[in-house]
């Protein structure tokens, strides 16, 4: 992990805080962006890169477990959760929420870097993930509207020939555009495509009906 390919953010109203923590990340060969407040943080124009944000509970604008539900709804980095005053009901809420730690002051280099690096690795991947599904987005957009149609018929379970008989058309017909399907949307299998059409949460309205193939 180099500093280039990530960012921590760091939300805290205390300054010194705010400078040892970025001491501590200066020294791990971490990148980081510290503010003082929520409202900062939010304002802020921020980099595209994977990310973690450790964020104080006791703001001077805005809580921090109601900061994380605020932002829950958007793209935001994992949460790491410092504070000077920890519970049991904040942290589980934290915790329930989507953040990665909850931290009690003092805690340890040692805890809080392996919660920074969980933090950036989930984003990493959520990041991902996300990029893929663009991809997949665009693959069935590529699709013309017959074989928009034919897809969720073939992902049911249905026949060539009851798919066929859905959409009034020849079974030669369904094959050439099932063929169609297959490779625009890159998948290597009638398994394979299942799984996309999941991630797209493409409707499936029929289900496999007995009779020939």
């Amino acid at each position: 992990m180099t500093a280039a390919d990530h960012i921590v953010f760091i939300v805290d109203d205390d300054e010194r805080i705010r400078e040892a923590l970025g001491e501590l990340l200066e020294s791990h060969g971490m990148r980081a962006i510290a503010f003082g407040s929520a409202g900062d943080y939010v304002g802020a124009d921020k980099p595209d890169a994977p990310a973690c944000l450790i964020l104080d509970v006791e703001l001077p604008d805005i809580n921090g477990l109601d900061l994380q539900r605020q932002i829950a709804e958007g793209d935001h980095p994992p949460i790491v959760f410092i504070t000077g005053h920890g519970d049991i009901p904040s942290s589980v809420r934290a915790i329930k929420s989507g953040a990665v730690d909850f931290l009690t002051k003092p805690f340890s280099d040692v805890d809080l870097m392996a919660a920074i690096r969980a933090a950036i690795a989930q984003d990493r991947q959520t990041r991902s993930e996300r990029a893929e599904l663009g991809l997949l987005r665009q693959c069935y957009l590529e699709l013309t509207p017959r074989e928009r149609e034919v897809l969720p018929l073939v992902v049911s379970g249905l026949l060539n020939k009851q798919a066929a008989a859905e959409l009034e058309i020849s079974e030669v017909t369904l094959q050439i555009h099932r063929r169609n399907v297959m490779q625009k949307m890159a998948a290597a299998s009638l398994a394979d495509l299942v799984r996309i059409a999941e991630r797209l949460e493409i409707p499936i309205t029929h289900s496999r009906r007995t009779g020939g193939n």
